[in-house]
């Protein structure tokens, strides 16, 4: 799954998934982009993958601003001319804010939608020339279990990572006859900072019983876990699949 000679945008680089996939695909020979409204852990991220002998350049980026993500890939363009992997990873779960439709603060709900679903399509639309320009490459977004069953008290979340799941489809079918195939992870239960956003801050919570009965696999997954998928969608090892949603949770959506 090698990645010689490619060049890698990837959202939220700066930290958890996205810092794992960074350092990765940078393992594995390319040169990366790291879009990051934390200019301090981009700049950190990319040191540390020059250290270890690869090649990463920090861009801070706030992927929920078109202008700002306009501005990042210009830059990509005018020192690269073009990328072949966009990892859409980027996004925000706010469990302490999002909730139940009919109470929550609107304000709330267009902020999660602005940065995981308007990001998510901002950086898209200003990748694809760039995609196009090297002849086609892997577009890669980031959904998770709430895309895929109903789960409470996070509707805006669930929103955005549903949207995300026929952004993809459609991107795949829109954008497959240029060479750019388009997939999507659906991560759950992953140990990153964001997940003490869920259920491990509610007093009810048992920690036990999740990874027992809920977690077929019985553990917590990595950021490592989701960056070896978002390996395997970048490189040429899954240049036959287009408009998949890769399930990556242990088997709890299936529980």
């Amino acid at each position: 799954m090698t990645l010689q000679g490619k060049i890698a945008a990837v959202t939220g680089g700066g930290g958890g998934i996205g810092r794992s996939a960074c350092e990765l695909f940078a393992q594995n020979g390319a040169l990366v982009y790291i879009l990051e409204i934390n200019k301090a852990a981009a700049e950190e991220a990319s040191s540390q993958i020059a250290a270890a002998g690869g090649t990463a350049i920090a861009i801070p980026t706030d992927v929920s601003s078109e202008e700002s993500v306009r501005a990042a890939f210009a830059q990509i363009q005018r020192q690269s001319g073009g990328i072949d992997i966009l990892y859409n990873n980027a996004s925000v779960f706010w469990g302490t804010k999002d909730c139940a439709l009919a109470g929550m603060d609107m304000a709330v709900f267009e902020r999660i939608l602005r940065i995981n679903l308007f990001g998510t399509a901002y950086c898209t639309k200003y990748a694809i020339p760039l995609l196009k320009a090297r002849g086609g490459g892997s577009i890669i977004m980031t959904s998770s279990s709430c895309g895929l069953i109903g789960v409470p008290n996070c509707d805006a979340y669930s929103a955005s990572k549903g949207g995300i799941i026929s952004m993809t489809r459609s991107l795949a079918v829109e954008y497959g006859p240029d060479g750019i195939r388009t997939n999507c992870i659906a991560p759950a239960a992953i140990h990153t900072p964001m997940i003490y956003e869920s259920d491990l801050n509610k007093p009810e919570f048992d920690e036990n019983w999740f990874l027992t009965q809920k977690t077929p696999l019985r553990r917590w997954g990595t950021a490592q876990d989701i960056a070896n998928v978002a390996l395997f969608l970048a490189s040429d090892a899954s240049s036959y699949i287009n408009g998949a949603v890769i399930v990556a949770d242990a088997g709890i959506t299936i529980t």
